[in-house]
């Protein structure tokens, strides 16, 4: 089933209609009439759970307060806070991903406003172009793990688990990985000043100035900090926190004087298209996964391990080293929905914590999208770049942040506590 998928994906169908293809070939010829009712129904169990509402309205919340105005404000107030260190514009392009990683929940929306404001800003200060370009597209890849990560609401629908949970789990470990970017920006550019060099001093600004420049947070964070403490405290679903967030983001865009009928009509197509191609896949993907499933894949896979006397720490591994490869070639949705009813129960019958495993999937997610030769950021940041910076540049720039990446999962991989602390805090 997968040589076949993969065929066609080479081949340039597209990818929903790859994996509903071959599943609906793969079944018809194993059970014959009967697949189309297993499609039918597994269509309609697939759309029938109210957490999916929380998709499109995270969705708009992102793409709403992408098109506000706050992302160029952010940037500009990192600009005069870390301006004047060698690496800090480096530095604060990772904090204001984080941010846009906190108010949208998809890598793209970083990575695009980013590319757009922040690149030629780097550049024209003299910045090197793989550091610069590295530094957006690993910072932008922080959508998927610091909350409300689209991600994570898929995979907890999947799986069964508690959003509030993986959400709380996944803090942490953003904010890491997110340290662990920034560290590097400052060794780098203090071993090599010409990489990131400081802001001129007719460019800095003095304390007044930067103070005043904090008033760009206090929209954004408002907003990420009701979303987020909704969920995280039970108050409300996450479909219901995401619908305050959708409205924030609204009164955001009012606020900004950039609210009209124009940017709402856009916001709105763009969600709705997004969203077309995310219910093509879930319902493709996860028929795909029922058809594998139904062929014993799960069962065999338990055998092999049981056979073969595999520690369970490098069944996790094995694991990790295959959504590695598979963030080579398929978009990260197909991945969770194929992967997560195979490798979850495996997960549960080797005595590890679900919750943490889903972090370890998601950091691993962030990795599938700067690898060659389909790493998504790769693409977004090649669409928004000057014509100088070439893909191969971009392929060049990835590695020492993949590296980093690595670094993190082999952190979490060791210290489950990362992970697990706060969930446990808050959740005991």
């Amino acid at each position: 089933m997968f040589g076949t998928m993969f065929l066609m994906l080479m081949m340039g169908a597209p990818l929903a209609w790859s994996l509903l293809t071959v599943g609906l070939g793969f079944a018809y010829t194993l059970w014959g009439a009967g697949s189309i009712e297993l499609l039918t129904l597994s269509s309609f169990a697939a759309l029938d759970n109210f957490l999916l509402v929380a998709l499109p309205m995270f969705i708009f919340m992102g793409l709403m307060l992408e098109r506000s105005g706050i992302t160029d404000d952010l940037f500009e107030m990192m600009n005069k806070l870390m301006g004047q260190t060698p690496g800090g514009l480096g530095v604060g392009t990772v904090i204001v991903c984080a941010l846009i990683a906190a108010m949208a929940g998809v890598s793209g929306a970083a990575t695009v406003s980013l590319g757009v404001i922040a690149l030629p800003a780097m550049l024209k200060r003299g910045y090197d172009k793989k550091l610069a370009t590295g530094t957006i597209m690993a910072g932008g890849a922080l959508g998927f793990l610091i909350p409300p990560s689209l991600l994570m609401i898929l995979y907890a629908f999947l799986a069964k688990e508690s959003v509030g949970k993986l959400f709380a789990a996944g803090l942490m470990p953003g904010l890491m990985l997110a340290g662990i970017y920034i560290l590097y920006i400052l060794i780098r550019s203090r071993i090599t000043p010409s990489l990131a060099p400081a802001l001129s001093e007719e460019h800095q600004v003095d304390w007044r100035g930067k103070v005043a420049s904090l008033k760009a947070l206090i929209l954004p964070g408002a907003l990420i900090a009701t979303v987020l403490f909704c969920i995280i405290t039970g108050i409300t679903a996450p479909s219901e926190a995401s619908a305050i967030g959708a409205a924030g983001s609204i009164l955001c865009a009012a606020i900004y004087r950039t609210l009209n009928l124009k940017m709402m009509k856009e916001v709105l197509i763009s969600t709705t298209k997004l969203m077309g191609m995310l219910i093509w896949i879930t319902i493709a993907a996860i028929f795909f996964s029922k058809v594998y499933i139904g062929l014993d894949a799960g069962f065999i896979l338990q055998e092999l391990i049981e056979d073969n006397d595999v520690a369970p720490i490098y069944v996790i591994m094995i694991m990790l080293a295959c959504y590695f490869v598979l963030g080579m070639f398929l978009d990260d949705f197909a991945i969770v929905f194929i992967t997560v009813p195979l490798f979850v129960p495996i997960v549960e019958s080797l005595g590890f914590d679900t919750i943490w495993f889903a972090i370890l999937f998601i950091v691993s997610m962030q990795s599938a999208y700067l690898t060659p030769p389909f790493g998504y950021n790769l693409f977004y940041m090649r669409s928004v770049a000057p014509p100088e910076v070439t893909i191969y540049d971009l392929y060049k720039a990835a590695v020492p942040f993949i590296l980093l990446q690595i670094l993190g999962l082999a952190l979490l991989l060791m210290f489950p506590g990362i992970a697990l602390w706060l969930p446990e805090v808050l959740y005991g």
